[in-house]
């Protein structure tokens, strides 16, 4: 069972950078979300940004919106639980999102896209093409892996998030409401911004508990060397968060991958300049002439 997320005025937000348009989106089944849109060039390829856990498409995206909208239609929602994304009873799930996502891009009106997942966002897009195999012309994945609980400290740390996911479902909702503005407010001390705070502030976070319980158990090392389409991956260089050696690992694991290396942490994609970003163009515009040749 969904229901809508609750309706506000953020995008007027006097700190809020510049954002294109964007609007809640029903999806029959599923619940609503919120999306936000670029047309791009005539018949441009059209580009799904999956942002990261936590985040939202518009802390993940924000400096990368304009020049994307250059060159390609844009797509870019927010996660279940995450910002304005879906509210659901259900247990979150990759998968779920992986179908959402492509949900968005049905009622849209668009076929194929080429999914760019950013750190959760990147098992986001791998489910896209295992899933939805001919509605994929290619991947981009950033600062993510193939899996991400591969220590005994990670496995630790995810398996708190399952705890903390499980009290969360089962307890009362004052409880509920503690955990809430316990996660929120560790949140709150790192060094986001007071809009990127507000953002933050949307979220359901006992699905974001539970999203945070499925990225430690999620395992795509048994198939993710039959990916078959052109894949971009860019992997942050001093990323302290998703290893480096991680993040190779899946740029070797694709046969039809090329690697983009960005001189930065795994907060890359917000940082100042427009680092990121150009590399980013030059991982998706690489996807968009190989596959072409394919078409």
């Amino acid at each position: 069972m969904s229901s809508t997320p609750r309706p506000d005025a953020a995008d007027e937000h006097p700190q809020a950078p510049p954002l294109p348009p964007g609007e809640p989106l029903h999806l029959p089944g599923r619940g609503t979300t919120f999306v936000r849109t670029l047309p791009g060039p005539t018949d441009a390829p059209t580009v799904l940004l999956l942002h990261g856990w936590t985040a939202t498409a518009d802390i993940n995206w924000f400096r990368c919106f304009e020049a994307l909208g250059r060159h390609y239609r844009v797509i870019a929602l927010d996660h279940r639980g995450h910002g304005r994304g879906i509210r659901s009873r259900r247990r979150f799930r990759l998968a779920d999102c992986a179908d959402d996502a492509m949900a968005v891009c049905e009622a849209l009106g668009v076929r194929r896209v080429i999914p760019v997942g950013y750190s959760m966002g990147g098992p986001v897009a791998q489910l896209c093409w295992q899933q939805h195999r001919d509605r994929v012309r290619g991947l981009v994945l950033c600062a993510t892996a193939a899996y991400f609980s591969g220590s005994r400290t990670e496995r630790l740390n995810f398996l708190g998030l399952t705890g903390l996911a499980a009290v969360a479902r089962l307890t009362t909702p004052q409880a509920r409401a503690r955990i809430t503005e316990q996660l929120y407010l560790s949140r709150k001390t790192t060094n986001w911004g007071d809009w990127a705070i507000g953002e933050a502030a949307r979220h359901d976070w006992r699905l974001i508990a539970e999203a945070g319980s499925a990225l430690g158990t999620y395992n795509a090392r048994d198939w993710i060397g039959d990916i078959d389409v052109p894949t971009s991956v860019v992997i942050t260089m001093h990323d302290q968060v998703v290893p480096v050696r991680r993040q190779e690992r899946l740029f070797e694991a694709i046969a039809l991958a090329e690697a983009f290396r960005v001189d930065g942490d795994h907060g890359a994609v917000a940082a100042p300049g427009e680092q990121f970003t150009t590399v980013l163009l030059r991982a998706i515009r690489s996807v968009v002439e190989r596959s072409a040749v394919l078409l």
